[in-house]
């Protein structure tokens, strides 16, 4: 599956997730939540991976956190926040670039429509 075919799917299921629960929670209770909706419509997802960062061919002893990598393909940082700071985008391209992945989503829930919370982050995404 692509990841624009995956990211359709992630949206979908956001959707679903803050229709039912609306904005005001927890990120962790939106990530559960997501992470059951996902399992519904049958992707695989990983759940607050560990990646370890190299520096100069050093392994550094701290490691990023993924709250959700989806079909091995995309990432997703969810939020739950008024808006998103200056640096979430950023961080995110970050992510990407360290694990080689093209496709990256933060999920803002704390919105009243979720289509204005939800923001793509490509790294050299191919058609």
């Amino acid at each position: 599956m692509h990841e624009n075919e995956i990211s359709q799917n992630i949206i979908g299921a956001a959707i679903e997730v803050h229709r039912i629960l609306g904005p005001g929670l927890l990120e962790s209770v939106y990530e559960e939540a997501l992470c059951h909706e996902l399992h519904l419509r049958g992707l695989q997802f990983q759940r607050q991976q560990s990646v370890p960062i190299q520096y100069k061919g050093v392994k550094l002893g701290s490691n990023l956190r993924l709250d959700l990598l989806i079909e091995e393909k995309v990432i997703v940082d969810i939020k739950a926040k008024e808006q998103l700071s200056a640096i979430d985008k950023p961080q995110m391209l970050t992510y990407l670039r360290l694990r080689g992945h093209h496709l990256g989503m933060i999920i803002n829930f704390h919105v009243k429509v979720l289509r204005d919370g939800i923001y793509r982050v490509v790294n050299d995404l191919k058609d």
